[in-house]
Parts: structure tokens; sequence; C-alpha cells
């Protein structure tokens, strides 16, 4: 398998794209074809588990990398990380709907899926490009990255890992995630502003030649945790070709038929891995691209027109509140053919004037496979407190997102295709605002109080590693201008 960059050739082994995480040129990695799963192969794989299914489509994208070596990952990422050996499991919530619940992992959100490997894939990495140097880890985050990248490269060899994340954009479960982190090689850093500021920030030092310098003095360099790393988008194309095999093997879709996705979406990573998924063989029908009040993709795919220059609302999702989707540009990538010029200009007028428009044939062509909806936190609420009366499931505001959203393309199309929900976190990461969602009284000033209260209110457990973020203490305090950040990064590895 070979990687090319997005605004321009270059190739690349599977090491290579994952250790760099970022081409020199700003592009983002992308395989030059997409490996194929038949039916057959694929009622192959519904006869194994999560992590045979993970090593086998995975091996298909990582082609450098031995059969002893992905096991070595994938037995590292999911045994014994999980709260069970099906870290991706199906619910169902009747009307032909399933949750593909993705937050069963150490840090309660979808990111675990694939932040619990990528160490393993990068290390691994590493000794096959370069053996003497450390990575460091850059990472804007809207709040569950930065967590689970934490989690994951904390105290790992030849790594160190600085993440930044909004001070304001991110929840108070969140943030204490974050700043409560362990670790000899990791750093927190709040930052004056909003996830894209910080997520711009971040592929600015990418791109520092002075920074370079700096870090090969000191025989560093850069690699990312953000979607932007092949590394990260990989593996979660694995959960959704799980999902199609769970169907399979329950009876529920049939040879030749097919579902519908509904992903929460904000950088378009996760939603984007289902695309990647269909490209392979899964027989995904429509993607179902649902939004906050920061709809930015839901424009987009009606109009054709992306366009950034809107205000930037602070929600109740916060994970989705981004107006720049670094992960659209792989999809652009694809859509027009492969077209690396075309790419590296539509990238290059959102820098210059923060939008740009598809031409119709292209436009045409992304709404035959996607819908856009977006809901606000009103709707989110509404969803949250229906299905739990209806059906006793407990759901994040990002998944109360999705679940409106599915509501509102039913309607609209009539289409009672069977839907798979991408559930992206546990409601207890955002209890206050579940709870507003679920009952009228006065919620408790403290947090693990509301966490309590959620419990009981439910009849579900709190998570084991929320509730034992108890009495940790804050080892995290900095907080910095977005101007401010590569210093940031300076002082924390000369330490």
């Amino acid at each position: 398998m070979v990687y090319t960059g997005t605004r321009g050739d270059a190739a690349a082994s599977s090491a290579q794209a994952i250790a760099a995480g970022i081409v020199a040129d700003g592009g983002l990695f992308v395989p030059r074809e997409f490996p194929q799963l038949t039916a057959a192969r694929l009622a192959e794989l519904a006869q194994l588990d999560y992590r045979s299914r993970a090593a086998a489509v995975l091996s298909l994208y990582l082609t450098d990398y031995t059969a002893e070596e992905i096991r070595h990952c994938v037995d590292g990422a999911y045994c014994g990380t999980f709260e069970h050996d099906a870290p991706a499991p199906l619910a169902d919530i009747g009307e032909n709907r399933k949750m593909l619940e993705l937050w069963h992992g150490p840090t309660c959100a979808f990111k675990d899926l694939a932040l619990q490997i990528l160490p393993y894939l990068l290390t691994t990495a590493l000794n096959k490009v370069d053996k003497e140097r450390t990575a460091v880890i850059l990472v804007a985050t809207s709040g569950d990255t930065g967590k689970a990248a934490l989690a994951g490269f904390a105290d790992v060899a030849k790594t160190r890992i600085i993440v930044f994340y909004p001070r304001d954009g991110v929840s108070d479960m969140q943030k204490l995630q974050m700043t409560t982190q362990k670790g000899d090689n990791v750093a927190v850093c709040a930052i004056e502003g909003n996830f894209d500021d910080a997520q711009s920030g971040v592929k600015a030092i990418f791109a520092d030649a002075g920074m370079r310098e700096f870090l090969a003095d000191r025989r560093m360099v850069f690699s990312s945790a953000n979607s932007i790393n092949f590394g990260r988008l990989a593996p979660q194309i694995v959960y959704y070709v799980s999902a199609c095999c769970d169907l399979l093997r329950s009876g529920e879709l049939t040879p030749g038929g097919g579902f519908n996705v509904v992903v929460p979406t904000g950088n378009f990573g996760n939603i984007l891995a289902a695309v990647y998924a269909k490209r392979m063989g899964v027989p995904i029908r429509k993607f179902i691209c649902a939004s906050n009040a920061n709809n930015v993709l839901t424009d987009f795919i009606r109009t054709g027109v992306y366009d950034r220059n809107r205000p930037f609302h602070t929600t109740e999702s916060p994970s989705m509140d981004i107006l720049i989707s670094s992960n659209l540009e792989r999809y652009l990538y694809h859509l027009s053919g492969g077209d690396a010029e075309f790419t590296a200009a539509k990238m290059a007028e959102l820098r210059q004037s923060g939008r740009y428009e598809l031409p119709p044939v292209m436009r045409d062509a992304m709404r035959e496979e996607f819908y856009g909806g977006c809901a606000d936190d009103a709707a989110g609420r509404a969803a949250i407190a229906e299905i739990f009366r209806e059906r006793h499931y407990l759901c994040d505001t990002h998944t109360a997102v999705a679940l409106a959203v599915c509501g509102q393309y039913r309607k609209e199309t009539g289409d009672d295709t069977t839907c798979v929900i991408a559930s992206t976190a546990s409601p207890y990461k955002f209890a206050p605002a579940v709870l507003r969602a679920l009952t009228d009284r006065e919620l408790p000033a403290d947090d693990f109080a509301k966490l309590e209260l959620l419990s009981r209110l439910s009849g579900t457990a709190v998570p084991a590693s929320l509730a034992a973020l108890r009495g940790e203490p804050v080892r995290h305090r900095a907080c910095v201008p977005r101007a401010e950040m590569a210093q940031f990064i300076r002082s924390a590895l000369q330490k």
C-alpha cells in the first residue's frame, strides 16, 4: 500500500505516513487505492471477534507491518483496556436503529478505539523509519482526543505528548480528565480561543521551519495523534466494518442488503472512516452527517459551499464545536478523483477567504452519498429525554445530535433502512447537560454529585475511570494565547 498527499505527490509507506503524521506541504496522507472486502470475506469476518477483525482490516492498509507486528498492536490496544471483549458493540434502540457504542474504553469516548492502538502503531513505525528520534505528539483537542491521546501515550518510551485545548470549549469533566493526567512525558495547556484556533495553531507549528530545526537539534520529530494522522483514521475504519459484520452475524443484514450510518460530526474524521469502509465494500447506502449549531458541514452538503465565516457557537456538544473540518480535505481529494492540484487550491481558498465552492458535478456526487442535518441544544435535549423515556436508553449530547438528525432524515425521505448511529461518548462525560434533559430539579454544584445523581435517575453505573478522578490533583494549569503555543512547546521540551 502506497500513500500519497492530498496537495501533491508524496509517495510513502504506511510506516512513513504514520510516523510523519502530516505531509511536509501541509496536506494529508491518503491511500492511493482502497483494498477490497468481498461479500464472502465480510461473511468470514462476521464469525471472528473484534481483535481478529481489526487485524484483518489493518493488515490491508499497513502492508509494511508484519502480521506479528499488527497482532501485537491490536492485542496491546484491545486486551483488557475496554469493558469487555467487544469494544464496539451494537445496541438495539428500536425502529431499525442500532447504537454503535464506541465509549467503552478507558476515557469513555470513541477516540479510545484509535488512540489505544496508535502508540503501538507509531512506535512500530518509528522503529522502521528512524529508531534514534523521539516523537513529539502534538495534539489540538475539542475535548475527547486530548484525554484519549494522553492516556494512550503516557510514559510510552521515545515519545513526548503535548495537548492544547480551548479553555472554555470543553466540558468540566473533559478538562478534569486532561489536567489530572499523570506521566513524565506529558504536557497539557489551555489556549485563549476555540478549537479552530488550537487546530490552526498546531498546523502552523508543524509547518514552522524554525520549530523543526529546534526539534532536530534534540533528535526529535513531530507527529500527530489528531485524525490528520492516518494511524488515527485506520482503526476507525475497523468499527464500521465490525458493525457490518455484527449485522450479518445476527441476520439483520442479508447479502445484497445495506444500511445507513449516522455520525455526529465536527472534524469529519469519524464519518470519513465510514466513507473508507464503503469504498472497501461495506454496503453503506447513505452517510447522515449530523452537526450541532455549528452547522458548516450541513450547509456544505446541501449547497456545495464551505463557508466558515459565521458565528461560532459554544454548545452542549463541545467536541463538535468546529468550523474548520480538517478531514474534509481527504474527502475532497477522493471526490475530485485524486486531483491534488484541485484540493490544494480549495485549501488555499479556505485559508485566504474562509470559504470555497465545489463545481456542480462534485456537489451533486457528494449529495448522492451524504445527507446533512443539524440539531441545536434544545433538539439534543429533547432527543435525550425521548430515547430515555421510550427505551430507557441513556445517551450523551453528541449522540443526541445524531439521534435528532436521524429523525429529520427519516421524516424528510421516508427511508427506514437500518441506521447504525455512532454513539461517541459516555453520557457521564456531559452529565450536567444530560441531567438538564432529564430533570427540572436544581443540580448540585459538585461535579461528582452530578454523576451520582445521573446514576440514580437512570439506573446506570458511573464509569469507574470517571469516578476515580475524584480527589486527583490538577497537574496542568497552563493557559496561553494562540501566539504563544510555540513557546510553550519549546519550554515543555526543554524540561
